[in-house]
């Protein structure tokens, strides 16, 4: 295809390899024109061979020009080269050689000229299509023959030539046309000067071809020819080229031939007239070579011209393209001689001369524009005229031509004045009528002319249309038309009113009113009355007669006097009380509907204007508290009362300033410089005045030390009225945190970003600590603890050594790294004493020395640790080093023991723990279970040596108790009470709040000695969502419960006693919008909706204003619905009222009657049914859902049911100690439908108290140990090693649902002391006869989430009440039941216990189910707490306990491979109680013969009671039978189940410690009571997120029962089984 456009269409031709395209049936060509003008041509092949490859180009052509393009297309075949013209290049252009190469593929395409490859000159290109371009041609060089090589086989080409000859254009010499005038003669040449022979030269002029003739000729030669012409004239005139022609180009040379002629006239000027007032041409027209410049010169005057003046060329008077003078308009001194002279520079001048004569046509020369005439007067109108006589003079009344003879009331008169005609016509009276345009025309036989003349016939106005705009209660507002004002301006008005019940003699006046006024407003009206009013108008001629009298009535009025005793009272820093009267009666013009408080800032700087807020009149006195003031500024108040009408006149301005407050800003540029090694000095300058809040009283500095541990020091502050302090008495070398503050009357400010300071380097302390030991018979080891006050960075350690009684008078000095903290001193004496002491070095110098100690070397070494006890303290999930370095011969042999109440638990090692080569234990990722008494003993040969490390494991606080303590329109003020700090100073709260709707949570940190926090900024009448949470080092505490509040304000109302409607006509209606109350909130918008009635489309408008608002655009006498809603942030209040416009005449339309008919009736019954209809059905369908359920539930119950009693049945079989009298087994009962799961023993249920009870559940595996006399317990078990907090046992606001209701009552008034992150558990009152327990423990294990929160879960439990009802109050569904027994069910298939029943006994001790649909029972725990944490803590809506006894030590390893229940550490009484196969050395270790029950070496034992002595008023004693236990209730209380609280750690799955089953009686001295086993088990993550419920908590698999015997050590096996 191939498209071109130009214009004409060019046609399109194709070529193939330079050759025209033969039409035959295997090629085809069309074309045609597409809309806009472009040219399409198709070649179609058909069938294509290998010789239609090639070069194709397409060629368009039109007669301007011509353009081509053309492309290469390869046909598949042989190839071969087509044969080749000849070629005829032209020497200085370029030529393109195409090889004509055909067939496809080939590899290449060569050219060669006499055997030489091209290119081989920078004039030659070879392109990679094969064709040879030769560029600027020259004739010697590149002319000869061309070969074309392709290459179509590597070995193979083929060739084909062609011949180029190069041709040399003719070149033609430059020649030129001399001046030429006429009648010369005239010879030009054109010679050509090179170029191929032949030549061939001819002759064009204008673009025809010159013959000879007609005085040109024509003489050729071999290379030249001339041009010759006789005689010249103006035909010669012309463009005359010459052109050379040979085989090679075609040139040519064009010259301009110009002839010059003189000038002379074509039309010649002759005398002629001329008009006045007319345009008029004097003829006048030359020609010639060049074109002639004409002249045109006037001379005045009628007779022989004297002398001829140009003519000054001006718009009147102008040359026209042809020479004739145009002037366009002829005046009378236009009049005499023209002379139009030509010339050109050829020849002589030529110049002809003519008459102008003006004629006169006929002209009004005087006439009035504009007259005027009184009605009923004569009056004269005149008209004078001039011209060439005859003249005629004719009037005309508009169109209308004047006839005195028909019309009586006129009359013409005509007469001669010289050269001018006055015509007069007269007017006989003057009336309305002829205030038109009257005309005078006069005619000659030249023209006419005419005049026109306004007359104006003046009377007294008519009067004016007058109608009443708005009436208001003391004025009204008039407009007036004026229709006629008589012709005559209007000088004024004047308006005329009276009550309507006087005559007009009575009358008051508004006079003189100017007359470019339309409307007025009479004032100075009394409210409410009736008027009646008229009006006049006037102009020069008189007044008009009265308007039409119209009747109106006044409104109510605004209110005339304002409040009276207004009074201010400040009630805080924000706020002011406003309190006033009401205005006079006389002057309230009405019911006092409200007020309006305006208040301003009076302070400097303040734009002074007053802000609003409306209030609604309750009586005669009101009372009004301004909010959200600024601090301590000064107020100016004003109030204004209003009604219906309007707001009367404000009060005078009363001032009052805010109380004092703290200042918003902390002190600025607060600057520490550290001084000494116990001074610092600190400095700043004074807040902005602005952020005072009231007088400045002085500043306070907050400064506490921040240790290398990450704990705090004690928070110290200092006061002062300067601003700079000095600190003295700062511990050395230490790192401080500093706040400056400012403060007021008020209290304290805002404190300043906390600035670090380090105290200066000074000499250390004395070490904390000195040990020496004989380490050999002549050397010793001396160790030492740090200087617990470094005061800088330790360098060294200088170790004195001296003999007392060697003579020496100095001591030796050794020195060690600051690193290593023991030395070993040799070279000793040995039965000689030794001094030793230390002491620290720093930068500043040698510290303190510690006390010295004696030591004498021994020949025997006896085990000695030189490492330190005391206590550790470090952060969770930390790895922590317990040192025990120990010296002695042979080599101590070290190990490491934990307490456990009277017991010590060997440490062994594990992924959790490790020890050392050289004694340390590495503890890893400790937690809060790993908090305790740790003993380390080192034993040789000749003796053993013993410390005790106490290690804290600090832990995230718990959460601070939340709650709201004052809210505001835009304000919330929160307090809470912090919780346990974790064992880690609390570092400051991060306080979240969000919108109620909202998830967006903002964060406000908040520091830690603060106990409220005021939210400001807040949206009125918005609820907000709150939550805090303490930070400590450790990190974030738990997040505080959730609570809600609302800042104060509501949506908008409207008032019912407001009216809303103060005016309504045809087409408008003003409302009154301040019945709106904004309810505390500012009003945002106001959306007004109304349409008539009958219309579904509503028209909207909105507003933000609150006073009023206009309806236009109403239709007449039609019923509107209109409904209202007005928003602020509080929300959005609705109102919708219905209103009438009038009639056109100003009448009401009556109400639209409703039509009820039957049909009413039916849907009113219809609107009735449907609901009550929806709602039967809702609960039909409930019921069915329901009891299928119910249903599904209960045959789960019966299943799980059987399975459980099987497994109970297999539980109550006779263990290896017979027991006396009747079984002892629990007795389960089943209430159905309602279902209520009691374990019972044969006595029943003993009653303790008016509404408390326990259930006793008999102990058998101790039975043997059991004193027949009655004793009492009530113990409190805790975890021995972590801080302590006093408290009660339970405090009640924190139990959760979903645990006994009855228990609460009972433990309201017992106070024991409470640990948080320790197990705890109660061993309540057991019968004289019967030892028993009711056991009530639970353990958890909680995860947390986002790295930040650690959640932990307190559970209770309790035994149930022995009132049936009490019971069944704390029951839960069928389903929860069922699922307490297939858990059950599963732990039993799990452990196998078919093969380990033989071996151990399990009973359930306790279940009881609460109910999860009483009020008490719901779920406390919010849902955004929950989501804090990766394992949330529910309620327990019931909970069941199944306790076991360990198996025979000669059964251990049939234990191997199989689950056993985790085992709790026995306390020493019970050890000493247990059955004699359970005191075997695969459970304890052997005992001593001469103890009771040894469990540690003698000093290993008084060491512990020592450091347990710590500890002792902490803890409930087990006392005497008969001695009430110190700090518990009465023996009589009911048995309780404490907070369980355990730390969530990564790590392992493993087993949750379990508590205690019971206890033995007393010993006859105060023992520990029970201790669980937590540093022997570690604390499972429980992997189901029913807490309690997994199979792995219940069970754990074990490699080896003696093993894991040796591990847990021996006693009753206890699980607390909850279901949540």
């Amino acid at each position: 295809m191939c498209a071109a456009k130009g214009a004409p269409p060019p046609t399109v031709t194709w070529a193939l390899d330079d050759e025209p395209i033969p039409r035959d049936s295997g090629h085809r060509s069309n074309q045609y024109t597409m809309s806009d003008g472009t040219t399409v041509s198709h070649m179609n092949v058909s069938g294509p061979q290998i010789k239609d490859g090639g070069v194709y180009r397409c060629t368009a052509r039109n007669s301007v020009g011509s353009a081509e393009y053309q492309a290469r297309i390869n046909v598949r075949g042989p190839p071969s080269i087509r044969a080749m013209k000849n070629i005829t290049a032209v020497a200085g252009r370029d030529t393109f050689i195409n090889c004509r190469v055909i067939g496809y593929p080939y590899y290449s395409i060569k050219w060669y000229k006499d055997s030489l490859l091209l290119p081989d000159n920078h004039r030659q290109v070879v392109f990679e299509n094969g064709t040879l371009k030769l560029m600027d041609v020259q004739k010697g060089m590149d002319e000869g023959e061309y070969l074309c090589s392709v290459l179509i086989q590597p070995q193979l080409s083929i060739s084909q030539s062609v011949h180029v000859t190069v041709k040399v254009p003719p070149l033609i010499q430059p020649f030129e046309f001399p001046p030429a005038s006429i009648g010369q003669l005239l010879y030009i040449p054109c010679v050509v000067s090179s170029g191929d022979m032949p030549i061939h030269i001819t002759w064009r002029k204008d673009g025809h071809v010159i013959l000879s003739g007609s005085g040109v000729t024509i003489e050729s030669k071999e290379f030249m020819s001339s041009l010759q012409i006789s005689s010249v004239s103006l035909k010669h005139n012309g463009n005359y080229t010459c052109i050379a022609s040979n085989d090679a180009a075609t040139v040519s040379r064009e010259r301009q031939l110009i002839v010059r002629v003189p000038p002379r006239f074509v039309v010649q000027p002759n005398n002629q007239d001329g008009i006045y007032g007319k345009a008029g041409v004097l003829n006048c027209s030359v020609d010639g070579y060049p074109p002639p410049k004409v002249m045109w010169k006037h001379a005045k005057g009628s007779g022989n011209p004297q002398q001829y003046h140009p003519i000054p060329l001006t718009g009147r008077i102008q040359i026209l393209p042809n020479s004739s003078l145009l002037i366009r308009h002829v005046l009378e001194e236009d009049i005499g001689y023209y002379l139009c002279q030509a010339s050109n520079g050829v020849g002589t001048d030529i110049s002809k001369s003519m008459f102008l004569t003006v004629k006169i046509p006929a002209m009004i020369t005087s006439h009035p524009n504009t007259t005027i005439a009184i009605k009923g007067q004569t009056k004269e109108l005149n008209c004078t005229a001039r011209g060439e006589r005859p003249i005629i003079i004719r009037w005309e009344k508009g169109d209308t031509v004047i006839d005195p003879d028909r019309n009586m009331r006129y009359a013409i008169t005509t007469k001669d004045n010289g050269d001018e005609v006055i015509s007069t016509l007269k007017l006989k009276p003057a009336d309305r009528g002829d205030s038109v345009f009257f005309s005078c025309h006069a005619i000659n036989s030249y023209g006419e002319d005419r005049g026109l003349i306004q007359l104006t016939v003046q009377e007294p106005p008519d009067p004016p249309e007058l109608e009443i705009r708005e009436v208001k209660a003391r004025s009204m507002n008039l407009r007036w038309t004026q229709r006629f004002d008589g012709n005559s301006i209007i000088t004024g008005f004047d308006i005329e009113y009276k009550n309507k019940s006087d005559s007009w003699d009575f009358k008051q006046s508004t006079r003189n009113i100017s007359p470019t006024i339309n409307q007025a407003n009479i004032v100075d009206l009394h409210p409410a009355s009736v008027y009646s009013i008229r009006m006049y108008s006037f102009n020069k001629i008189g007044r008009s007669e009265p308007s039409k009298e119209l009747t109106i009535s006044t409104e109510e009025a605004a209110p005339d006097g304002p409040p009276m005793d207004v009074t201010l009272q400040p009630i805080t820093s924000q706020s002011i009380q406003v309190t006033w009267k009401a205005p006079k009666k006389e002057l309230q013009n009405g019911v006092i509907r409200g007020y309006q408080i305006g208040y301003r800032e009076n302070s400097p700087g303040s734009n002074g204007q007053y802000s609003i807020v409306e209030m609604k009149a309750t009586g005669d006195s009101e009372v009004y508290t301004l909010d959200n003031l600024k601090k301590f500024a000064q107020y100016g108040v004003v109030v204004q009362a209003f009604n219906r009408a309007g707001t009367g006149p404000s009060s005078s301005e009363i001032n009052a300033t805010t109380l004092e407050d703290v200042p918003s800003q902390p002190p600025e540029n607060v600057r520490a410089i550290s001084i000494t090694s116990d001074v610092a000095v600190i400095s700043w300058s004074e807040p902005p005045r602005s952020t005072l809040n009231g007088v400045l009283k002085g500043y306070r500095v907050i400064f506490w030390s921040l240790y290398m541990d990450g704990e705090w020091g004690e928070m110290q502050n200092i006061t002062t009225t300067r601003e700079r302090v000095e600190l003295r008495g700062m511990e050395k070398f230490t790192n401080y945190s500093v706040q400056v503050l400012a403060y007021t009357q008020a209290g304290d400010g805002v404190r300043s970003s906390v600035l670090y300071i380090q105290t200066k380097e000074d000499i250390p302390g004395p070490p904390a600590g000195i040990k020496a030991v004989p380490s050999s018979a002549s050397s010793v080891v001396v160790s030492w603890l740090p200087p617990a006050k470094p005061n800088g960075i330790i360098r060294k350690y200088t170790i004195f050594c001296s003999s007392p009684g060697s003579g020496q008078p100095a001591p030796s000095e050794y020195e060690t790294s600051p690193d290593q903290l023991f030395y070993r001193i040799a070279h000793l004496n040995r039965g000689q004493q030794y001094l030793l002491w230390v002491a620290a070095v720093t930068s500043a110098g040698r510290g303190n020395i510690s006390e010295k100690v004696t030591i004498e070397p021994a020949g025997k070494a006896p085990a000695k640790i030189i490492s330190f006890g005391g206590t550790v303290t470090t952060p969770w999930m930390k790895d922590v080093r317990l040192p025990c370095n120990s010296v002695g011969e042979p080599v101590p042999a070290i190990k490491w023991t934990k307490d456990s109440e009277d017991s010590a638990i060997p440490v062994t090692v594990d992924g959790h723990r490790l020890i050392q080569a050289n004694g340390t234990l590495v503890l890893r990722s400790v937690k809060a279970e790993d908090s305790g008494y740790y003993t380390c003993t080192a034993t040789n040969t000749w003796g053993f040596d013993t410390i005790i490390i106490n290690l804290l494991v600090q832990v995230p606080p718990d959460q601070p108790r939340l709650t709201v303590s004052k809210t505001s329109a835009s304000s919330i003020t929160l307090a809470w009470i912090p919780g346990d700090n974790g064992g880690s100073s609390i570092r400051g709260f991060v306080l979240q709040y969000s919108v109620d709707n909202s998830e967006e949570w903002k964060d406000v940190f908040i520091s830690s000695s603060e106990r409220s926090f005021k939210l400001e900024s807040l949206k009125c009448g918005t609820w907000y969502k709150v939550k805090l949470a303490a930070k400590n080092s450790v990190g974030a505490g738990r997040i505080s419960e959730i609570i809600e509040a609302k800042t104060h304000g509501r949506e908008p109302s409207f008032s019912k006693d407001q009216h809303l409607f103060t005016h309504i006509n045809s087409t408008h209606a003003r409302l009154n919008l301040q019945g709106w109350s904004s309810g505390g909130c500012p009003i945002t918008a106001i959306v007004l909706e109304y349409r008539p009635k009958g219309n579904w489309v509503w028209q909207s408008l909105r507003t933000n204003s609150s006073s009023e608002v206009f309806l236009t655009e109403l239709r007449e006498a039609t019923w509107y619905e209109l409904r209202m809603k007005a928003c602020n942030s509080a929300g959005c209040g609705n109102e919708t009222a219905q209103f009438a416009t009038l009639d056109y005449d100003g009448s009401t339309i009556p109400p639209i009657k409703s039509a009820q008919g039957e049909g009413d009736d039916v849907k009113k019954l219809f609107t009735i049914a449907c609901p009550v209809i929806l709602a039967t059905l809702g609960v039909a369908l409930l019921f069915i859902i329901r009891k299928k359920r119910k249903e599904k539930r209960l045959k789960r119950l019966r299943d799980a049911k059987s399975l459980a009693e099987m497994l109970i049945s297999k539980n109550n079989r006779s263990f290896d100690t017979p027991v006396k009298g009747p079984p002892q087994g629990p007795r389960l009962h089943i209430d159905i439908p309602r279902v209520q799961l009691l374990i019972e023993d044969k006595e029943g249920i003993k009653q303790l108290g008016d509404d408390k009870a326990t259930i006793p559940v008999t102990d058998t595996e101790f039975s043997q140990a059991v004193n027949p006399q009655s004793f009492c317990t009530g113990v409190s078990l805790h975890h021995p090693a972590l801080i302590q907090n006093t408290g009660p046992l339970i405090d009640m606001s924190d139990i959760r649902p979903g645990t006994n209701p009855v228990s609460r009552k009972s433990v309201k008034s017992a106070h024991s002391t409470r640990n948080r992150y320790s197990s705890q558990w109660t061993l309540t009152k057991c019968q004289a006869s019967t030892p028993a327990r009711t056991l009530t423990s639970d353990w958890r294990t909680v995860g947390s989430q986002h790295g930040i929160t650690v959640t932990e879960s307190d559970s209770y439990s309790a035994s149930l009440s022995q009132d049936t009802d009490k019971g069944r109050n704390s029951m839960v569904s069928t389903e929860s039941a069922s699922s307490t027994y297939e858990e059950l069910a599963r732990a039993y298939e799990h452990a196998k216990l078919e093969e380990q029943l033989q071996h151990a006994k399990f009973e359930i001790t306790e279940c009881f189910i609460s109910d999860s649909s009483s009020d008490q029972m719901t779920t406390g725990t919010t849902d955004n707490a929950d989501s804090m944490t990766s394992m949330s803590t529910p309620s327990e809506p019931g909970i069941c306990r199944f306790t076991a006894s360990p198996p025979k030590p000669q059964d251990s390893e049939r234990g191997k491979g199989v689950a056993v229940p985790i085992p709790h550490r026995a306390s020493k009484s019970d050890y000493c109680n247990l059955p004699l196969y359970v005191k075997s050395e695969a459970f304890f270790r052997k005992p001593d013969a001469h103890e009771p029950c040894p469990v540690v070496p003698p000093r290993e034992a008084s060491i512990r009671n020592l450091a347990r002595a710590y500890h002792a008023q902490a803890r409930h004693m087990t006392l005497e039978p008969g001695a009430k236990p110190l700090g518990l209730p009465p023996p009589a209380s009911a048995a309780t189940t404490l907070p369980q609280r355990t730390l969530p750690m990564p790590g392992p799955a493993g087993p949750a410690p379990a508590p205690a089953a019971g206890t033995a009686p007393a010993p006859p001295v105060p023992a520990e009571p029970p201790v669980p086993a937590g540093a022997a088990a570690e604390a499972r993550v429980p992997t189901h997120s029913k807490v309690g419920g997994s199979r792995d908590s219940l069970l754990e698999m074990s490699t080896s029962g003696v093993g894991r015997s040796q591990k847990q050590g021996a006693g009753a096996y206890s699980k607390s089984y909850t279901l949540v």
